[in-house]
């Protein structure tokens, strides 16, 4: 399976191409990648891309390229690696992107597809506690934090989403 693509007002979301790799490796290779376990090497981001990647045809879901006017600007999806306990709702947006609400809009997107492509109840967010602004968007979005539930690492934020009234 690659993604479909999906539209909102401002963004175009789509399958990941190899060029789209450049701007991830750079925010790998950057202090912003700390609450990704970063800095990594671009040998390590290529890994962890690749397998992003590779979840659309293994689990029928995975990153979506975000466009604004055709300029890529980050990449809103679900992800699910081999130690996440569930699926989770995940962004990265360049730096010259944030404050945009490209995220915000994105996210909204997906939750939506994920409803009626999966009709799931509900998907997570797993956060690093130290992330404020993913927090934040994460409860923009409309979840709420679930102590209860497992994250990747001990410590994580954990915000779970209703899905129901996106059909």
């Amino acid at each position: 399976m690659i993604a479909p693509v999906l539209h909102t007002e401002r963004l175009t979301l789509r399958m990941p191409r190899i060029e789209d790799f450049e701007p991830r490796a750079a925010f790998y290779a950057s202090d912003r990648a700390v609450w990704e376990g970063g800095p990594i090497s671009r040998v390590e981001a290529w890994r962890i891309w690749a397998s992003e990647v590779g979840l659309w045809p293994l689990r029928g879901y995975g990153p979506f390229t975000v466009e604004a006017d055709g300029a890529y600007v980050g990449e809103v999806g679900i992800y699910q690696a081999e130690d996440y306990p569930e699926a989770e709702l995940g962004w990265f947006v360049l730096p010259e992107a944030e404050g945009k609400g490209y995220a915000l809009e994105a996210a909204r997107a997906v939750m939506v597809w994920a409803r009626q492509s999966f009709g799931w109840d509900e998907i997570v967010n797993i956060i690093d506690p130290g992330n404020a602004r993913s927090i934040a968007l994460g409860l923009r979005l409309g979840g709420r934090i679930d102590a209860s539930r497992p994250g990747i690492d001990s410590g994580d934020v954990v915000i779970v989403h209703d899905l129901r009234g996106f059909a």
